[in-house]
């Protein structure tokens, strides 16, 4: 019996695309996973904070608020870094709750915290450039009793690649001086 040829089949643009596509989206599905929910799974310890005492800038005290803080995850959490955004708020209104009562102060953007200590991340101390400034004669524990003085709130965000911002922390800075 003699072999007859098959006609060779041609692959147009209608017969490749789906191809193509369906092999995109079966790479890209396997390679990302479930996402994970910060807000339960990671988890901020060693927190603490106060007024960092920043020495003489132009002949003035100054303090800049400081809050230092881990980040702890879970031993099977995929997550080996995250970006954090370190808000500093001065309390306006302290009857009024959360963002209401706040006013923007500074805040300072940290692209790349990884957990190199295992499942936590080293302490982290975020201040900020502002700060508030007292003249001399007037010490700095003065400064933080004066009667025109705010209080600060820092609100610490974090996100991995191009997930949304997740509040991790709310933190009220007491009245402390801190010379580390």
């Amino acid at each position: 019996m003699p072999v007859q040829a098959q006609p060779r089949r041609r692959f147009g643009i209608r017969t490749l695309l789906p191809m193509v596509l369906a092999s995109v989206a079966a790479i890209a599905g396997a390679s990302c996973g479930q996402p994970v929910d910060f807000k339960r799974a990671l988890q901020i310890t060693d927190v603490s904070g106060g007024w960092y005492d920043f020495g003489i800038v132009d002949g003035k005290n100054k303090l800049v608020p400081s809050v230092s803080f881990r980040i702890q995850k879970p031993a099977d959490a995929k997550i080996s870094a995250l970006s954090l955004n370190v808000h500093f708020k001065r309390i306006n209104d302290p009857s009024k709750p959360g963002v209401e009562g706040e006013e923007e102060f500074d805040e300072v953007f940290l692209q790349n915290v990884e957990f190199s200590e295992g499942n936590q991340t080293r302490l982290l101390t975020v201040r900020p450039a502002a700060g508030v400034t007292g003249d001399a004669p007037q010490t700095r524990a003065e400064m933080l009793q004066h009667r025109l003085f705010k209080d600060m709130r820092a609100r610490v965000f974090a996100k991995q690649s191009s997930t949304t911002w997740v509040d991790l922390l709310t933190y009220d800075l007491p009245r402390t001086i801190l010379t580390k």
